[in-house]
């Protein structure tokens, strides 16, 4: 550890590659961003500033996601583990924490300040990792520096955002996210960085263990609620049941397919890591959506019954269909390739009706079923 060890390009194929205890150290971080961005998008919802409320968590969800899955593709090709990629991942850590503390601003104040500046510390660290692999990344050495050039580029240009008027900063703000995106294209095609199948899905998964485990604590909230509210105890524990049999289902479905079969190319990876934008977000908006119920039933609500509803569904919908698009569809039969689709228009639909949450609920079981009877492909 004394020692800098020379950050060359990694072997895809490396055997038994798996998270390491450092990475799993720096998704801890991300548990408290996506907490808190669940709960300031559940109290926008309950209080009915719902345009607002899915505005502010869209950006604020993108500057999490973003920061996250670059470094874990960048650790997937280029970790070494030394003192310097640790003090760099360190660094990168006290911007999440950063970025964190500027989430409630942004959902309250539109003042995106705090959250802007905890972004900029993250991507900064990123810089520094991409300059000293460029040192010894071989033919490699072009993409690397386009990635380490094109990033501290945006970043100075998201300082600039912070001093322009609102109505500029949002225009310009949407051209920002636009280039962040666009970075991992143009590097990619410089020369594409080796990525580790396995290891980076089990890398999207552990993530995705985070979002929903947001589900499971929701579901615990309504059984404290209900030792607090006599009145509303029924209905309490059928939310706390019912969040529970969605929440794992909603895991048995992303976890049923063979993920690294999913990023054989890097249009397909391209596909996977942009979509998991769409899948993370839903799993982190169901949570809130949950809590929407709680106080549905506790009489604590602004929504009316379907607006509610509404905020359980298209997260369950959103979840189902970003996975059955990015991973399901390669490994999927006919009746697997209907079944998930069917689910998220039922999500939507039953929003419509009363007892919203348990057709969505039966309609996630019976996916389930159909998944057991009918394992992946293989291909």
């Amino acid at each position: 550890m004394s020692q800098l060890v020379p950050m060359r390009p990694r072997d895809p194929h490396e055997p038994g590659r798996t998270a390491s205890p450092l990475e799993l150290f720096f998704d801890l971080v991300f548990v408290v961003a996506v907490s808190i961005a669940s709960a300031q998008l559940h109290h926008a919802l309950t209080d009915a500033h719902v345009a607002d409320g899915i505005v502010a968590y869209a950006i604020v969800f993108f500057g999490i996601w973003w920061a996250w899955m670059n470094f874990t593709w960048f650790a997937t090709s280029f970790a070494t583990d030394d003192w310097l990629y640790r003090v760099l991942t360190f660094v990168q850590m006290a911007g999440v924490l950063v970025l964190a503390a500027g989430i409630q601003p942004a959902f309250e104040d539109q003042d995106y300040t705090w959250l802007v500046l905890g972004y900029v510390v993250m991507r900064v660290a990123m810089v520094a990792q991409w300059l000293r692999a460029s040192r010894r990344a071989g033919e490699l050495r072009r993409s690397t520096q386009v990635y380490a050039f094109g990033i501290a580029a945006v970043q100075l240009l998201w300082l600039v955002m912070l001093l322009l008027p609102d109505e500029v900063a949002h225009v310009v703000l949407v051209v920002l996210v636009a280039a962040e995106l666009a970075v991992p294209v143009v590097a990619e095609r410089r020369g594409t960085t080796p990525w580790h199948p396995h290891h980076i899905t089990e890398r999207y998964g552990l993530f995705t263990l985070i979002v929903l485990g947001e589900s499971l604590l929701a579901s615990a909230n309504a059984i404290i609620e209900s030792l607090h509210d006599d009145e509303a105890v029924g209905p309490l524990v059928g939310i706390s049941v019912l969040t529970l049999v969605v929440t794992a289902a909603l895991w048995w479905i992303y976890f049923w397919p063979p993920h690294h079969r999913a990023i054989t190319s890097l249009r397909h990876s391209l596909r996977y890591g942009y979509t998991h934008y769409f899948v993370f977000a839903a799993a982190g908006a169901f949570s809130a959506g949950v809590e929407v119920q709680i106080d549905r039933a506790t009489h604590h609500s602004e929504l009316g019954a379907v607006a509610a509803a509404l905020t359980v569904g298209v997260p369950v919908a959103v979840f189902v269909l970003g996975i059955w698009w990015v991973a399901v569809r390669d490994a999927a039969d006919r009746w697997v390739d209907v079944a998930l689709p069917a689910a998220a228009v039922v999500a939507l639909v039953a929003c419509l009706l009363p007892g919203a949450f348990v057709t969505i609920a039966v309609a996630l079981v019976l996916v389930v079923v159909i998944l057991v009877r009918h394992p992946p492909l293989e291909r």
